[in-house]
């Protein structure tokens, strides 16, 4: 269901804030089978848990560009992130949750996400008569208060000293929602009732009013394209950890508000760029340019990387059209059997996954002998090498300057031309199985594999 969601808004190049409130608002169905289906709600679903901890974590990191995992506990050691930060924009999630039904006989797993009142953590039961108690901190102490009253709803986290502090919704930048709703009371803003705040909905305000959006937005995006952000990690983004370049990342991210968060201009400006058509051999003057080695890019020349798992997959598929028959169910099927072969469990908090495709000799016997290499390189699924092989029209040199242009965008070389004339001459002029060598032969590259 998320992937369904990301491809519609991408595709439709849906503005990147309308995307962002969408996703941290969302309520709905996971599935798409469920009558409520919203893709968008399988951000938060294994969010929410423990009160929401990781929503408030993921939010902040993903979409603001603040690594705060480690500040529920404690304040940050080495930047300016605090304990009650965290919980603050924790508070803004505590009217959420989750239900999960499970069906035994399919094992599956249908979550719907929801906004309910938020009583907060003060409400139990005590006393003779069994009343409900609401308490609420006043002046460090925790005090009784009239259930009927208009009641703030409190969030409540240990300090390290052991002692119990209360949080209310505030956002990254100080804004408390009691400021903002002050015009309405004293404890409006505060309120845990969706009547008075839906405190998801103001959180997304929020966000879209922060310069931080922005900013993470272009970090983010010129890390995928460079391999390098402004910052490093991309994620943690401050004062205590400036960016490389800051001037650009500032003109970027004025211009990317400026443009409405238009995702496909900000991949043009950056794909249009200087840096971007530079070439990756290193020059006399820029040897030293090298993130590898721990030193703050300078983007005086393109860097070498390997592709992602997803991307090289995408990549066969289009220089090769090896699944075009496919339905779309079918393809989304075998991409995730062949992704499960690079996937590597992290040993984190959040129990997250990565995808790498790192040349290791598991990965390259994938790549040489693997199913969809063995589809591409058939010359009887009616893809790509069967229509150049079977193409009467066609002479053999004009056949292989196509498998060149289709996998790596020029024709071959006066070397490369030779070795493959000398490959024709050694199967007796059999142009397909020539072709078939060829084209298994230039998947392998580290041409087609690197980004260069």
């Amino acid at each position: 269901g998320m992937t369904e969601y990301l491809e519609g808004c991408f595709l439709e190049n849906k503005p990147y804030h309308v995307m962002v409130r969408e996703l941290v608002t969302a309520t709905g169905g996971a599935r798409p089978a469920m009558d409520d289906y919203n893709g968008a709600v399988n951000f938060l679903v294994e969010k929410l848990e423990e009160g929401g901890v990781q929503a408030a974590a993921k939010t902040a990191q993903i979409f603001l560009g603040m690594s705060v995992q480690c500040t529920q506990c404690h304040n940050h050691p080495f930047n300016e992130h605090k304990q009650n930060q965290f919980w603050e924009l924790n508070a803004f999630f505590r009217q959420t949750r989750v239900n999960v039904e499970r069906y035994e006989a399919s094992r599956a797993r249908l979550a719907t996400v929801t906004d309910v009142d938020f009583a907060g953590e003060g409400k139990m039961l005590g006393g003779d008569n069994r009343r409900e108690v609401f308490l609420e901190m006043r002046d460090g102490k925790l005090v009784d208060r009239d259930r009927d009253a208009l009641y703030s709803a409190p969030t409540f986290y240990e300090l390290r000293n052991g002692q119990l502090s209360v949080a209310y919704p505030v956002f990254v930048d100080g804004t408390a929602l009691a400021e903002r709703f002050a015009d309405k009371g004293p404890e409006f803003g505060n309120s845990g009732r969706l009547a008075q705040v839906h405190r998801r909905q103001e959180l997304a305000k929020l966000m879209l009013d922060s310069s931080s959006l922005e900013a993470a937005a272009v970090n983010r995006m010129w890390a995928h394209f460079f391999g390098y952000g402004f910052t490093k990690p991309i994620d943690d983004m401050g004062s205590h950890n400036p960016a490389s370049h800051p001037e650009l990342l500032a003109e970027l991210a004025a211009a990317f508000r400026s443009s409405g968060f238009d995702m496909k201009q900000l991949m043009r400006w950056i794909v249009l760029s200087e840096p971007y058509a530079l070439s990756s051999q290193a020059a006399a003057g820029n040897k030293d340019d090298d993130p590898e080695l721990g030193r703050p890019p300078l983007f005086s020349k393109f860097y070498v990387r390997q592709m992602q798992a997803e991307q090289l997959y995408e990549s066969l598929l289009a220089a090769t059209r090896a699944d075009a028959g496919l339905k779309k169910f079918d393809r989304g099927s075998m991409k995730a059997r062949w992704l499960d072969q690079f996937t590597t469990a992290l040993g984190n908090d959040e129990g997250t996954e990565a995808t790498t495709f790192n040349g290791s000799i598991p990965q390259a016997l994938t790549m040489m002998n693997g199913e969809l290499v063995r589809r591409a390189c058939s010359t009887d699924s009616g893809g790509f090498l069967d229509k150049i092989a079977n193409d009467a029209e066609l002479s053999d040199k004009e056949k292989i300057n196509y498998l060149y242009r289709a996998a790596l965008s020029r024709s071959p070389g006066k070397d490369e031309t030779n070795v493959c004339n000398e490959l024709l001459a050694s199967r007796y002029g059999n142009v397909v199985e020539t072709l078939q060598d060829v084209w298994w032969a230039v998947l392998n590259s580290n041409e087609f594999i690197l980004i260069h």
